[in-house]
């Protein structure tokens, strides 16, 4: 059984932002009414500035998932929208959000800091109910979890090895207390990829994260997911034959990273 699962949106959407957040302590940048001399202009008029150069170097693509920190203010410096008061980074599609955030997105590298100043025709086009003009973020990117991992091709020194063959490496410890046993159900969000680094499979992408018998997907998720507590998130080197044996696509060896998020 595949474990691909039934898709409904639950962040981020085209034309929805959060709600607005409840602290005050977030200032607007001093050049929040219009773009300072040295920022760059887009060919479709949004305006970008480096705040904090990145160290890592994919960019994101519209098909890709991202995880950032952002604050949103209109030019008259009020603050609209922020992930940081409510302490969760965002995690959302690239091509799911309105124009300006989505192309300033993909001009970004992972840990960088940018500002964009994004015109009405590019944000919300004087809908009802959204914020009107410009719009003014500064966008921390954290993480493209729908990007390969650098160790896609085989697992690292410090994977672990089962019995079975199935190894593993943890990347985030929960704070769970029990581990899910087979006959459990389990809600996991997760990402699937080749060796070669092509993606197959992902909750993210859907915006939902999966809902499934542990009993019911391949043997190598079965086997994995019972070593995690809820919370954890894992990365999985699954060999072909605890995963579709050679009888269908993906063929091979698939790599997941899966996060832990309840136990039923």
């Amino acid at each position: 059984m595949r474990i691909i699962m039934i898709a409904l949106l639950v962040l981020l959407a085209a034309s929805v932002w959060g709600q607005a957040p409840s602290s005050s302590n977030i200032s607007a940048p001093a050049d929040v009414a219009a773009p300072p001399a040295d920022a760059t202009k887009t060919a479709s008029g949004l305006a970008i500035k480096v705040v904090k150069p990145g160290s890592g170097k994919d960019h994101p693509a519209k098909d890709d998932v991202v995880t950032i920190d952002y604050s949103g203010w209109t030019t008259d410096g009020k603050l609209f929208d922020s992930s940081v008061p409510r302490g969760v980074p965002a995690s959302f599609p690239v091509n799911r959000v309105i124009p300006g955030f989505s192309e300033g997105l993909q001009l970004m590298a992972t840990g960088e800091t940018r500002r964009m100043w994004i015109p009405e025709d590019l944000a919300y086009k004087g809908q009802e109910g959204r914020p009107k003009g410009m719009l003014v973020f500064e966008v921390t990117l954290l993480d493209i979890p729908t990007r390969a991992p650098n160790d896609v091709k085989s697992p690292p020194k410090d994977a672990q090895r089962t019995a079975s063959g199935l190894e593993y490496k943890l990347l985030r410890a929960g704070t769970g207390k029990r581990h899910p046993k087979a006959s459990d159900q389990v809600t996991v969000n997760y990402t699937g990829w080749t060796t070669d680094g092509k993606r197959f499979d992902s909750s993210l992408t859907r915006g939902q994260p999966a809902t499934f018998p542990l009993n019911k997907v391949i043997a190598g998720w079965t086997e994995g997911v019972q070593l995690m507590v809820e919370g954890d998130k894992m990365r999985f080197w699954i060999p072909q034959d605890l995963a579709y044996k050679g009888n269908s696509a993906p063929f091979g060896m698939l790599v997941f990273d899966v996060e832990l998020i309840s136990i039923r």
